[in-house]
């Protein structure tokens, strides 16, 4: 058998461990570094942020004291997971902040999609660069000042709500003791807020479209609801699941400034507003119970992280093109 001679230029493949190899990965970082440089930022946040407080954790399974620290306190097992279980308040937290997200998701998407396709069909450009900065103002208003405006809105004794109603001859809502209103109105508040910005994904990912596609399908005499139904909305489909598995790895996170800035310490609500978020933070503030809210935080973020492995498993079963790995 002929053996082929070597060419320049033509690179075998290296064995792991040898000196090629490692010699690849220089050259390969040095190629790179303006990227690696631009990755710094995050990759100190990353671990600052995410990876340094980890060993914190420990808490959750002691009876913590500030004498001995965080791995000196007395080791109790899974006894804080058991007293938040047996309360009954896990679930109830649970509950509330997986169907809180649910609702942000399901109907943040559906909005953020109509309002981006919408905007795709203004054809004055000065309209539509007017429309678009009216609709991301809402995301950079303070959730303090929405939580004023709720208020304002809302009290008992000189809120816009309750005075229209006395003047149409109606009783005053005591609407701070109303648990049963305020899903709605907390979903009302975050859709307002956020979905004029989270529409910027999908009103990208229109731009994006090959424009030869809209001019067949006007020549062959598609009107516009036919263009959107069977062009643009298939094409969004990559871009729609992606955010989905991004927003289900999130699911067991609540929008703590929301919630607290609308609803704060009021114990009428918590049967229906109170989710993982807010009680952690008031065990902390009030009982300065670090074991439990530590316990709480962990199970949150184990049950995102499975979540999201589960999710992404199952996305790249039915497409793989659709999964984040």
């Amino acid at each position: 058998m002929a053996v082929l001679p070597s060419q320049p230029g033509l690179d075998l493949p290296a064995r792991p461990g040898g000196k090629q190899s490692k010699a690849s990965f220089r050259r390969g970082m040095r190629h790179s570094r303006m990227l690696l440089l631009m990755c710094l930022p995050a990759i100190a946040f990353f671990t600052v942020f995410a990876y340094a407080p980890m060993p914190g954790a420990w808490i959750a399974f002691t009876n913590f004291n500030y004498r001995d620290g965080i791995f000196g306190s007395p080791f109790v097992g899974l006894r804080n997971f058991e007293f938040l279980i047996k309360s009954g308040q896990l679930w109830l937290l649970t509950k509330n902040t997986i169907l809180y997200n649910l609702a942000f998701i399901i109907i943040g998407n559906i909005l953020q999609i109509t309002l981006a396709i919408m905007l795709n069909e203004i054809r004055s450009r000065y309209f539509k660069k007017v429309s678009q900065a009216m609709m991301f103002l809402p995301y950079f208003v303070s959730v303090v000042l929405i939580g004023v405006i709720a208020f304002n809105l809302l009290n008992y004794e000189t809120g816009t709500v309750n005075t229209l109603i006395v003047q149409a001859g109606g009783d005053p809502l005591k609407l701070y003791s109303m648990a049963g209103v305020w899903p709605f109105i907390i979903i009302m508040a975050h859709v307002w807020q956020s979905t004029g910005y989270g529409s910027i994904v999908y009103f990208a990912a229109i731009m994006g479209l090959d424009q030869s596609m809209f001019e067949a399908a006007a020549i062959d005499g598609a009107s516009a609801w036919q263009r959107i139904v069977h062009i643009i909305l298939p094409s969004l489909k990559p871009t729609f699941f992606i955010l989905l598995l991004f927003s289900l790895g999130g699911i067991m996170h609540g929008n703590f400034g929301l919630f607290w800035n609308l609803v704060g310490n009021n114990a009428q609500l918590y049967a229906s507003t109170d989710i993982i978020e807010t009680a952690v933070y008031r065990m902390l503030l009030s009982q300065n119970n670090f074991t439990s809210s530590t316990a709480v935080g962990l199970y949150q973020s184990l049950f995102g992280f499975v979540l999201i492995l589960v999710v992404n498993g199952i996305m790249r079963r039915i497409n793989p093109d659709y999964a984040l790995f």
